[in-house]
């Protein structure tokens, strides 16, 4: 992709109702992914330290963005920080608030639009998302949103990745061309796309260990540091 992402004139509220529908539909067998989950004992230790470092030692208030089933959010409270999650699919925020239960953790999970997020400016430490950017109709705007939040010398963490293929998911074939990062693009496109929407400083971390999704990744995996 050559072309800079603009904030698109699309039919933002079907595109998202296809989007949540989509991910609605998942939500019971959603744990069950390498790239979605928790599969083994090796693979919870692997991201345990990868948010324990992106966290920092002292507790921090977070927020998980497109929460799905808390992936983020159950790890960071359980390293003793104040997680909240925002998603707005139905069924992934049940099956969260079900995890938080069995587990004992106190996190705050609320249905929201990642573009138009319910909190004053500044609320937050640490913004975090896993596989969320590109299934957004306005990455722009959701930047603007993720660092609105953000308090001063806050951070904003992007796990993503670059999985184009051919074959894309059958449900997204309708909105394709209204999500312009579909699909993932490589780090150096989306550290560019963060730059321009004024993030102070960006920092690219390669995920490519089989540790963290089970087997060695057949394609770009990386977390992107941002930080206001």
């Amino acid at each position: 992709m050559t072309e800079s992402v603009q904030e698109l004139s699309v039919e933002e509220p079907s595109v998202k109702e296809l989007v949540r529908r989509h991910w609605d539909g998942r939500a019971a067998t959603f744990d069950e992914g390498k790239s979605h989950g928790l599969l083994s004992e090796q693979q919870r230790a692997a991201w345990v330290d990868r948010v324990r470092e992106w966290a920092g030692p002292e507790p921090v208030r977070a927020l998980d963005v497109g929460c799905g089933t808390g992936f983020f959010s159950l790890l960071l409270a359980g390293l003793g920080h104040r997680a909240v999650g925002v998603d707005f699919a139905d069924s992934m925020l049940a099956r969260a608030r079900e995890k938080a239960a069995d587990v004992h953790l106190d996190i705050e999970f609320r249905s929201a639009d990642v573009e138009h997020l319910p909190f004053p400016d500044g609320s937050f430490d640490l913004v975090i998302e896993r596989h969320v950017i590109w299934t957004l109709p306005n990455p722009p705007r959701a930047l603007n949103e993720w660092a609105r939040v953000l308090r001063p010398g806050g951070r904003l963490v992007l796990v993503e990745g670059d999985w184009r293929r051919p074959q894309g998911n059958p449900d997204y074939a309708p909105i394709r061309d209204s999500l312009p990062l579909y699909g993932g693009r490589p780090a150096a496109e989306v550290e560019a796309l963060v730059r321009a929407k004024g993030f102070a400083s960006t920092q690219v971390e390669p995920l490519m260990t089989a540790t963290l999704w089970v087997v060695m990744p057949e394609w770009d995996r990386y977390a992107l540091h941002a930080w206001v």
